[in-house]
């Protein structure tokens, strides 16, 4: 194979896992501009057109995705072996890709990144947030960081945290206004934040527990989001009540008396957050360096 062969095979891969030829180009170094040059003559080499292209989406033809299937693999095998090449000696470096939750980066990943830099300053950390639950092997991550029990079965998990509280949280002022509900049913009485789901765009029912009764309610309110930094400060201004992890911001406000607990004897626990990789992947060094900054273990004890 020759060099430009390799070079176009690599540029076609980049596209499709990324959907678009801007992150493309962006991840390859080059621009935009020279991606679809390098496009268009791997197409006329094969003599087919391998991607379908509109002004807002990129995907495979059927061609394309024949082509793909057979690529992709022997691409991430020749990552492995050279990952491996670099863990025989004993450095760690390159380029780390993890897509979390917000909530992960916030409270695990951002605290220790200073840490973890110190211990390998040659390593490059790409921190995707994105709450939609993302395939990680088709977007390239080395790993991804979820809510357990949201994790296929072919993935490999490592628990970094215990498991966590959610809540029915709202401010003083609100509560002193609309008064405090006392079942889930009486929520639909109030007004309340909603979540929408990232990954179908529904909206997220509330869960509640007491002996062994379990409720789940959908509520109606003045503000819908999909970030958790919007809810938590409409639930503070007064404007509903919300739902909510509680740790992170949410615990603050509670120990600060702006936000208060509703509900509190229905209360149920989520499985706590893990990361997690292909099974069938190597898991290079930098990964297992990365976990163990995760969990507070030696050499990442101190701060």
């Amino acid at each position: 194979m020759r060099g430009s062969d390799f070079a176009e095979l690599k540029a076609f891969v980049a596209v499709v896992e990324r959907h678009s030829f801007a992150r493309a180009a962006e991840h390859l170094g080059l621009s935009p501009s020279a991606l679809s040059q390098t496009i268009r003559q791997l197409e006329s080499r094969i003599g087919a057109r391998l991607l379908n292209r509109t002004t807002r989406s990129v995907a495979p033809s059927a061609s394309g995705e024949q082509l793909y299937s057979r690529v992709a693999p022997l691409f991430r095998e020749m990552e492995n072996a050279v990952a491996e090449a670099s863990d025989a000696t004993g450095q760690i470096s390159g380029t780390l890709r993890i897509n979390t939750l917000g909530i992960a980066a916030r409270t695990l990943i951002a605290p220790r990144l200073k840490r973890f830099h110190r211990a390998h300053p040659d390593v490059v950390l790409d921190i995707v947030v994105d709450d939609a639950l993302a395939d990680i092997v088709s977007g390239r991550f080395d790993a991804g960081i979820r809510v357990g029990g949201q994790l296929k079965k072919d993935m490999i998990a490592v628990r970094l945290s215990p498991d966590m509280k959610m809540m029915a949280v709202a401010s003083p002022d609100y509560l002193a206004r609309h008064g405090t509900p006392k079942t889930p049913t009486d929520l639909h009485d109030h007004a309340c934040i909603n979540w929408r789901l990232q990954m179908d765009g529904r909206f997220y029912r509330w869960e509640f527990e007491k002996r062994g009764k379990r409720h789940e309610i959908a509520v109606n309110g003045p503000v819908v989001t999909n970030h958790a930094d919007i809810g938590v400060a409409a639930a503070v201004n007064g404007l509903g009540i919300a739902y909510h992890f509680e740790v992170d911001q949410v615990g603050e406000l509670l120990e600060q008396g702006r936000l208060v607990q509703v509900l509190s004897d229905w209360t149920i626990s989520r499985p706590g957050l893990f990361l997690y990789y292909a099974n069938r992947q190597h898991r290079p060094a930098l990964l297992g360096s990365f976990i163990e900054c995760m969990l507070d273990r030696e050499p990442f004890g101190d701060a």
